[in-house]
């Protein structure tokens, strides 16, 4: 039996392992060694900015709005933008331990009031670590040990710098970490770059477990546990559960316990009830709404304050589903691992783990924190471990746990939450009704035949989608591409804009062509345009380059200094620009299976897409009501497709 509790514990019930077991990572070279050395994430000049914003916004104008944008711009930038600019200097000239676009873009994040799924609430779903997959019990076990072994690794700061190497080599190269060593601090990131090996900023981090973002009126605040806890939280059918990884000292149990625990869980859990009125279906609620029945909740009594303690302090949320997929059933997988069975998850939670019956395993990830560098990362390292080694087997012999190492928690509800939970539960049912999702495979194009062709890989599949939205309207939009300034202290994300002249006109010379006309050199070449284009707008971005988050940040200024926005944020272009109906993500890394997040406008597409050798796949989100979903994923057949001939023939372009 389980016991009832609402009081978190530190209690052990397991011999102390020792030795690497303790830890994922020792690393040779300190976990922050880099940190103090990275660069600060450039101001652009204002000057740039403004031309680059007038260049992304040509494609999507008729030359006469065009040139009254432009009007407005040349004022902007010889008038007020001038002094927005040395404001927003200033600001950054006292705020040396972060970057200038970090607390802005996270105060919009955490004053935003809408619903947390699918706006702000990603999910990268993983590979079967293995051929025949895991039983649930073991890969459940297995998650909870690498999880317990990276979030020790971190806090000793053990863990390996996160670096990106352009030779991989560098790595494992003895002498690289000899010499970065021995580098003082503030000199270690430039030593670093002389062996084209570019750390990362880590500050993210420390915002990946136990970790909760909590519901105020008005702006949420983050909480992270004060103390170190020893426990996960796991839902299951809508109820919630504490589970003990950790020992009072902070010790990861050894596998078979843990395995044992999991084991006790799910058999106590498969004959528990359906919660009729579960508490997670509250965090899909608009945030106000949320923060007002969470502060009715844990007035109520103590066991309601001390039970969301613990699950505000748990390492990570586990939800388990009684669900199973076929391996062909992505967009099902998709649906319910994104946004459906909200009274079985807890999207407040920095870190959520969804298993399904069948062991299939996705990470949902709350946005505010942080980017997805750091979640990726993490995300790599358990699919690493459990994949190559894992400590439980499936012939693991688990050894029975103690009653108080597993515990359900109940809380205390009166009328007005329950009532709370049931409008709740309707509205995120309509919210489930309203949403679309799609996916598309195709073999024809990959980066094994973008390489052969000098041809950007993901410059292709972002064509890809210009051509598929063309296809279907004739004309361009506004294009997201998320970029990481990971290369900065304290840097988060800038914006690519896919959508270029060069795009435009290929589009348009593709859309007069027959299904059987062939590919030509001139569409390679324009096509080669696109890439070379799309290359210069990544690296910008990469660099701190773009003009999206400047934008952002003088405008800020304006707001927080009281001032009147200038004309430039009031034009409509601006508008237009930021109403991104495609937005875009990539998800390529050997251990994703699937990907996605939603439309981030009502009459958008939410589109996460995969490139390996040989394939280009994608996850599709639309709202059913404004866009359809299944139409755009046949036009992104289609543009694959059109874009394998042309490949093909830049490819034999390349060979002579």
């Amino acid at each position: 039996m389980l016991r009832t509790s609402a009081v978190a514990t530190r209690r052990c019930f397991s011999t102390r392992p020792d030795g690497d077991y303790q830890f994922l990572h020792r690393s040779k070279i300190p976990m922050l060694h880099f940190q103090k050395s990275l660069p600060r994430l450039p101001i652009p000049e204002l000057q740039n900015t403004c031309r680059k914003y007038l260049a992304a916004l040509s494609p999507l104008l008729s030359a006469e709005a065009h040139a009254r944008t432009a009007g407005i711009v040349k004022d902007f930038e010889g008038g007020i933008g001038r002094d927005l600019q040395e404001r927003l200097k200033v600001r950054d000239s006292v705020n040396q331990h972060t970057s200038y676009i970090s607390d802005p873009w996270f105060e919009m994040y955490i004053t935003d009031r809408a619903p947390l799924p699918v706006n702000y609430t990603p999910l990268l779903g993983m590979k079967y670590p293995s051929t025949p997959p895991p039983t649930l019990p073991v890969q459940t076990a297995n998650i909870l040990i690498t999880t317990a072994r990276f979030l020790r690794a971190l806090r000793a700061e053990y863990l390996t710098p996160e670096i990106f190497h352009m030779n991989a080599k560098t790595a494992d190269s003895a002498f690289y970490q000899k010499i970065v060593q021995m580098v003082p601090q503030r000199f270690a990131t430039y030593t670093s770059y002389a062996f084209k090996s570019f750390p990362l900023d880590m500050s993210q981090y420390q915002g990946l477990f136990s970790a909760t973002r909590i519901p105020r009126q008005g702006k949420d605040r983050i909480f992270r546990a004060p103390k170190d806890p020893c426990h996960v939280v796991v839902l299951r059918k809508g109820n919630i559960y504490r589970l003990d990884v950790l020992d009072r000292d902070g010790n990861i149990e050894v596998p078979e316990v843990i395995l044992g625990r999991v084991k006790r869980l799910l058999e106590t859990s498969s004959q528990d009830p359906e919660n009729p009125h579960p508490l997670g279906i509250l965090t899909t609620e608009n945030r106000n709404t949320w923060a007002t029945l969470r502060e009715h909740l844990e007035s109520l009594s103590e066991k309601n304050r001390r039970g969301m303690e613990i699950v505000d302090s748990g390492i990570i949320c586990l939800c388990l589903d009684d669900l199973s997929y076929g391996d062909l059933d992505v967009a099902a997988r998709t649906r319910d691992h994104l946004y459906a069975n909200g009274p079985n998850r807890w999207f407040d939670k920095s870190i959520s783990v969804v298993v399904s019956s069948d062991a299939r395993t996705t990470v949902q990830f709350e946005h505010s924190w942080g980017d997805g560098v750091a979640v990726l990362r993490y995300f790599n390292e358990v699919f690493k471990e459990i994949s190559e080694r894992p400590f439980i087997t499936e012939g693991t012999v688990a050894q029975a746990p103690g009653d108080e190492a597993v515990e359900k928690l109940s809380f205390d509800l009166d009328e007005k939450l329950k009532t709370g939970i049931d409008e709740a539960k309707k509205r995120h049912k309509a919210v489930e009704d309203s949403l679309d999702i799609n996916y598309m495979q195709s073999e024809l194009v990959g980066k094994k035949l973008c390489k052969s062709a000098k041809i950007s890989p993901d410059s292709m599949a972002q064509f890809a989608i210009q051509l598929a939205y063309a296809y279907l309207t004739g004309g361009t939009t506004a294009t997201y591409e998320s970029c990481s300034t990971a290369a900065f202290r304290c840097g988060r994300t800038e914006t690519v804009r896919p959508a270029t002249e060069a795009t435009k006109k290929l589009c348009q010379v593709l859309l007069k062509k027959g299904p059987n006309d062939a590919a030509t050199a001139e569409e390679a070449a324009m096509l080669r345009e696109c890439s070379n284009r799309h290359n210069q707008l990544t690296k910008e971005a990469a660099m701190g380059q773009g003009f999206d988050r400047h934008l952002f940040a003088l405008k800020d200024i304006a707001k927080s200094q009281g001032m009147a926005l200038p004309d430039l944020y009031n034009d409509p272009a601006y508008a237009l620009i930021n109403h991104n109906v495609l937005s875009t993500s990539t998800l390529s890394t050997p251990a994703i299976e699937v990907g996605g997040f939603g439309p981030v406008v009502p009459d958008g597409y939410g589109i996460g897409y995969v490139i390996d050798a040989q394939r280009l796949g994608s996850i599709v989100t639309t709202y059913r009501a404004k866009r359809n979903g299944k139409e755009f994923v046949e036009a992104l057949e289609k543009a694959a497709k059109e874009i394998r001939k042309i490949l093909d023939v830049a490819s034999k372009e390349g060979t002579k």
